[in-house]
């Protein structure tokens, strides 16, 4: 049974049974449909909490989000689903990045992390690491998705289903649409109030951390990588896999959740920490 709750115009789905509660957070170019495996695996033992992003639901206007903004929306949803106890966040992208940002800020309200695909990229050292060809490729297709959102309407649309395609996201093309882009809009132009006041750490609680590595280039430092993997409790596993796995290997995506979520449940912390990131050493940068 699905519970739907409007929380400011954003409606949150809430479904599957658990003493624990998983708040999924999606990115570019999805909605909440981003999960529907992960909630078919996970529902079972879980409730799952998901929703679409202010702004990134095709069937509803433009609406350009601040970073202040969107992690006071999860908040208030955490609270409103989960008021006695901290949530899980299974974050993706974008909803890495904000999802970090709501846990930096409310370390009391996150028990753990399942963050993937997207690591310490607000991070000096993530930046200084992009080799020149790497940097080029991060500032094409984002430089794109911007102009995109700007330009809006029609063309605004082919533009963004194009750099969908060129990515090779799964999502139905029909699904894509430019309103989405606007955090690259804002990371570029600075428009609605920018993402200057992103905090460039990363939220302390144990974390598993999965990544694709068939890219060009990664989301995160081997830094943080090492740092992870000497953390009590945390996991990094690297797969055979494209930015969107959770869609693309989704057997074996959710069979690492579910192990780790569960020996954590089990007081078996300790068994996750050994510093495993599977299929080989992480891509090397540019």
């Amino acid at each position: 049974m699905t519970q739907v709750i409007d929380v400011g115009g954003v409606d949150v789905y809430v479904e599957g049974e658990g003493t624990e509660t998983i708040v999924m957070l999606h990115g570019w170019p999805d909605t909440y449909r981003l999960w529907d495996a992960q909630v078919a695996a996970l529902g079972g033992s879980y409730r799952c909490v998901r929703f679409t992003l202010p702004g990134f639901d095709p069937g509803k206007p433009r609406r350009p989000t601040s970073l202040v903004d969107t992690v006071a929306l999860i908040h208030r949803i955490v609270r409103i689903v989960s008021p006695d106890h901290p949530v899980i966040l299974l974050q993706h992208d974008w909803g890495s990045i904000f999802g970090n940002q709501f846990a930096l800020r409310h370390p009391q309200l996150v028990s753990r992390i399942v963050c993937v695909d997207v690591g310490d990229a607000l991070s000096p050292d993530f930046a200084e690491q992009l080799g020149a060809r790497s940097k080029a490729m991060v500032f094409g297709y984002q430089m794109w998705l911007a102009l995109a959102w700007r330009i809006g309407g029609k063309l605004g649309d082919r533009m963004s289903r194009h750099m969908a395609g060129k990515l090779r996201c799964p999502t139905d093309p029909a699904m894509i649409v430019s309103q989405m882009n606007y955090p690259y809009y804002i990371t570029w132009f600075g428009a609605y109030g920018s993402y200057r006041l992103a905090a460039p750490g990363q939220a302390p609680c144990r974390t598993l951390y999965i990544f694709g590595s068939r890219k060009p280039f990664m989301f995160h430092t081997q830094g943080w990588l090492n740092a992870l993997q000497r953390q009590q409790g945390s996991r990094v596993v690297a797969m055979e896999a494209g930015h969107w796995m959770m869609r693309t290997h989704a057997d074996a995506f959710n069979e690492e959740v579910l192990d780790w979520l569960a020996a954590g449940r089990a007081g078996k912390a300790d068994k996750t920490a050994s510093p495993v990131a599977r299929q080989g050493e992480p891509v090397r940068l540019g």
